[in-house]
This record gives C-alpha cells, sequence and structure tokens, in this order.
C-alpha cells in the first residue's frame, strides 16, 4: 500500500481576503507516484501550488506534510542569488540539507554532467538562458532528493535532449518512492508519464483520478488526455 505523503484540503484561498481564486480541492499526493496537475490558463494551478507551500495568507484549510516530509519547489520562474554561481548554489543547497562533502560532490558533478552544464559551473546563473536557468533548477532539486518535488511548468525553455534527461530522472524518483506533483500544459507528456492528474478549471477541481478516470468523467472513453481537458473544461468559467 502506498504511504501518503502529503494531504491537501483546500476550502478557499486568494491573494486577497474578499476574491477567492481556489474553492473546494481535496487530494493527496502519495509515494512513488507522479501526479499531474492540468488546467486551463487562470484556472488556479499556480494558485494551489503556492497555497501548498504556505505563500497566501488569504487561505482556509490544511496542507499536511505528513511526518514533516521534506519537499523541493521547482517554480516557472527561476529565482537565484545574484552573487552566486551555479556551483556554489549547489553547494548552499546542499548545506542546507546537510549532504556530506562525498555525496555532494558526486551527486552534483552527475547532475551537472548529464544536463551538460559542466562549462558553466563557475558562472552565474543570472546570466543563463531560460533553459539554462530551468536546468539549474533541476539539478538543485533533484541533487538533494526531497520527499516530495511540486514542480511548476519544468518543460518550459529545456530542449528535447533535457526534456528527457528530466523524465528519466523523474522515473527514477518515483522508482525511489518520492511523490512527484508536477502541473504541466503539455498533455501528451503528461498522459504518458503521469499515474494520477488533477484537472482544475474554474477554481474548482473538475476530475481527478488516472486516465481512465478522467475518460469516463468526460465521457470519452477512448478519448486522449487533450481531448478529455477541453471536453470537461467547456463551460466552465475562469478565474483570473
Amino acid at each position: 500500500m502506498q504511504q501518503t505523503l502529503l494531504e491537501v484540503l483546500i476550502q478557499n484561498s486568494g491573494y486577497e481576503e474578499n476574491n477567492k481564486i481556489i474553492e473546494d480541492l481535496s487530494f493527496s499526493i502519495n509515494q512513488g507516484e507522479i501526479v499531474g496537475l492540468i488546467g486551463p490558463n487562470g484556472a488556479g494551478k499556480s494558485t494551489t501550488i503556492k497555497t501548498i507551500l504556505g505563500l497566501l495568507e488569504n487561505t482556509n484549510g490544511k496542507i499536511d506534510f505528513i511526518n514533516n516530509h521534506t519537499y523541493a519547489y521547482i517554480p516557472e520562474r527561476p529565482i537565484f542569488y545574484d552573487e552566486l554561481t551555479l556551483w556554489e548554489h549547489l553547494d548552499l543547497a546542499a548545506g542546507v540539507m546537510e549532504i556530506d562533502d562525498a555525496h555532494f560532490n558526486e551527486r552534483a558533478m552527475k547532475l551537472v554532467n548529464l544536463f551538460h552544464m559542466e562549462k558553466v559551473i563557475h558562472k552565474l546563473p543570472s546570466t543563463f538562458s531560460k533553459g539554462m536557468q530551468q536546468k539549474v533548477m533541476l539539478i538543485t532539486a533533484f541533487l538533494i532528493k526531497p520527499d516530495i518535488y511540486i514542480i511548476d511548468e519544468p518543460f518550459v525553455g529545456l530542449d528535447p535532449m533535457a526534456m528527457q534527461d528530466f523524465l528519466t530522472l523523474i522515473e527514477l524518483e518515483k522508482q525511489r518512492g518520492a511523490g512527484i506533483l508536477m502541473s504541466t500544459h503539455v498533455l501528451d507528456t503528461a498522459e504518458k508519464v503521469c499515474d494520477r492528474f488533477l484537472l482544475v478549471a474554474g477554481g474548482k477541481l473538475k476530475a481527478q483520478g488516472n486516465l481512465q478516470d478522467i475518460q469516463v468523467k468526460a465521457n470519452l472513453h477512448e478519448g486522449s488526455l487533450l481531448h478529455c481537458f477541453n471536453q470537461i473544461v467547456q463551460g466552465v468559467s475562469l478565474h483570473e
């Protein structure tokens, strides 16, 4: 039986007290599974992630990282310290997570080489392209090996090779027992790699489950995730 790592029960949440963006969202993230958070623009996906991370004060509900499981957040827009190099960012993350030097150097160089970033390890990520910056965020997250990954649009800016490397690592982390919540618009890829889906539209959870569950909800029993997505969100008003 899969162990539950994260329980989410959001009654409502938003950026202003009288303007709730999402409401009535309830789901869990379990050990060894990839869960795709999908929905149209303005549906409330980013608000959901920010609520889970505890970044919104105007929230009613409960977010429970059971047994204090660790997590890593990979944002859509990379965030860096302007004065730190790529290697110094990795060293800082390793220090925070108390990774010993031997494991740090081995893990870090393996990831740096995998993403073909060895020539820029002593350069500032603030000078990198969007795709290279995204790679730095991925390398940092995979370095610390958390119990839970919370990933917002990971494919933005990645070239096909880097995308494949990312998917390979995610699958390995799933086998290790990590739980992964991944928000994405790339539905054809999500259909192939995710075990379950959370479809948010109009600030509410409109469907959840595996592909077969989503197909039943959409009344498209052989439909792709994209076709089911379009069927379910039709006529649903969106929040900005």
